[in-house]
């Protein structure tokens, strides 16, 4: 029986707001008074949250102890990664086998639902405003910690030095000579003090830009870039570890049938199920359901390990694992008190009924 299908994307974007769009249909004569919908069935969305770490050795790196009393530079060009967090959140797909339609007798007040772009049921007479949601945290996004060479502020007789050790012994000099300058000026002792707070300001920002970048040269570059990977898990049974990702130190996020990096595991156990794959013809009751149907999901519990180290555990509801149920007709034929239906497009179940 399938009951799991992974799909993987990178997300590229920056800061994301997402809002789901919703459109008002009305039932008119000409639709014959009544609009098709459908319910969604459970997709389990996992972000994988990693960091890309790029260092890059500075030419002077041998002499960063001597001269700076650096101890911890950058010593060699490599590249790793880190798994920083694992999230797990809750989607609603259409079911193309659940498609329906709301039925308004003629002569109803205005009757009008909300429905999702996809077509998901929303609200019945009621208007309904989407939740907005703002992902603080980019899809990719990089930090430079040390930024790289710009070779304008190197002085005229560093660049005409004949070797290496000389190179040094005259880039680091001139990081003396920039930081006894700003503390002149922040002291008032330099010759040529800037006239106000704001030229001061301008002029101390361009001394500590050169002084990182000689710095450099001898502590190296270090560039972080956070990266999510996206993962689409929709269930149809319980799931026993089975491979998600693979991730690697060197490589980063990898596809589950690669062995180069380690098994990131999944485990999804029911914890609540009306019905599913072990009951005789599921489907028997909804087929004699009338009105507006709509799903009582159920529930599982989910773990996502690896290395047997928890990275999440959560309970979700999970609408494979639930049954459906309608509402009667004879709800919406008052023409002076029209009923409100909302419900939780994501589900598809029943959220709350205003009289």
């Amino acid at each position: 029986m399938k009951h799991l299908l992974v799909i993987t994307s990178l997300l590229l974007s920056g800061m994301l707001t997402a809002q789901t769009r919703v459109i008002k249909h009305t039932a008119v004569k000409s639709n014959n008074y009544g609009i098709t919908y459908s319910l969604p069935k459970t997709a389990l969305i996992v972000t994988a949250e990693v960091t890309k770490v790029t260092c890059e050795a500075g030419p002077y790196y041998k002499y960063a102890d001597k001269y700076l009393g650096v101890k911890d530079a950058v010593t060699e060009n490599k590249v790793y990664y880190e798994l920083n967090k694992v999230d797990l959140v809750n989607k609603g797909i259409p079911d193309p086998d659940q498609t329906y339609m709301v039925e308004f007798k003629a002569g109803t007040v205005a009757p009008y639902v909300y429905l999702t772009e996809e077509g998901l049921l929303c609200s019945i007479n009621a208007e309904y405003t989407p939740e907005t949601t703002t992902n603080n945290n980019p899809g990719k996004t990089s930090v430079q910690e040390n930024p790289l060479l710009h070779t304008s502020v190197l002085p005229e007789e560093l660049l005409m030095a004949g070797s290496t050790a000389r190179e040094a012994e005259i880039a680091a000099k001139q990081i003396y000579r920039i930081r006894e300058s700003r503390l002149n000026i922040l002291t008032g002792e330099a010759d040529n003090i800037p006239p106000d707070g704001e030229a001061m300001r301008l002029v101390i920002e361009q001394l500590e830009a050169q002084e990182r970048t000689l710095t450099n040269l001898f502590t190296g570059s270090i560039t972080k870039e956070v990266i999510k990977q996206k993962f689409e898990i929709i269930p149809y049974d319980n799931i026993e570890k089975e491979v998600l990702f693979r991730f690697s130190n060197l490589l980063g996020v990898l596809d589950p049938d690669d062995l180069g990096g380690m098994p990131v595991y999944i485990t999804l156990k029911a914890t609540d199920r009306i019905y599913g794959p072990e009951t005789k013809e599921p489907d028997k009751k909804t087929k004699a359901l009338k009105g507006i149907i709509y799903n009582l999901p159920g529930k599982a519990n989910i773990e996502i390990s690896m290395n047997k180290n928890i990275l999440y555990k959560g309970e979700v509801q999970v609408v494979q694992f639930g049954s459906r149920e309608g509402l009667a007709p004879v709800m919406f034929e008052d023409k002076k008190a029209p009923v409100k239906v909302y419900f939780y497009h994501e589900t598809g179940a029943l959220k709350q009924i205003i009289q």
